[in-house]
């Protein structure tokens, strides 16, 4: 069925309302906000490791990574079989879960890290690494997307090389 402007206005005002609570949060008391070991912007300040940082983190992952995560993957799981069935697969649907996982697995495990022990002995620069990792989502994500979307796919091929990519004819016959 199709997606209708009423619903998906409600789905964009609670991502949006979503976002900013947990943004907002530090800045009201629940977590708090420090400059990234380089400098460059800020993040959840996890060198102090007490109850309040460990209460956010643990809600904040739940909430934003594993109740995501879980969705994202019954939600592709639905997806191939409705492929596995038709037996025309359009894009690998494990793809998406594992790009998330692999983006902000690493920042997960150290904030994980420092609500059990003190990060501060671990250099600047590597404790820097997981956080780029986990800016790189968007551009993933697009490019997830991108590459596995055959019309996208083909017009990524045509805008590149000038050559139209044709679709293989699918034999129906029966054996």
């Amino acid at each position: 069925s199709k997606l209708q402007w009423s619903t998906a206005i409600s789905m964009m005002v609670f991502a949006w309302l979503f976002a900013a609570f947990w943004s907002v949060m530090p800045l009201l008391g629940w977590g708090e906000y420090d400059y990234e070991p380089l400098r460059t912007c800020c993040t959840l300040d996890y060198s102090k490791g007490d109850r309040n940082y460990i209460t956010f983190l643990f809600a904040l992952s739940i909430f934003n990574f594993m109740i995501p995560g879980f969705i994202m993957l019954t939600s592709y799981q639905s997806i191939h079989q409705k492929f596995k069935k038709s037996g025309h697969y359009k894009f690998n649907t494990s793809l998406p879960l594992k790009a998330l996982v692999i983006c902000w697995g690493p920042y997960c495990l150290l904030c994980f890290y420092a609500a059990i022990e003190n990060v501060m002995f671990i250099s600047p620069k590597y404790r820097m690494i997981p956080a780029i990792i986990a800016k790189t989502v968007p551009t993933v994500d697009a490019f997830v997307y991108a590459l596995g979307n055959e019309n996208y796919r083909g017009g990524i091929w045509q805008f590149l090389t000038g050559q139209k990519i044709e679709k293989a004819e699918v034999d129906n016959k029966t054996k």
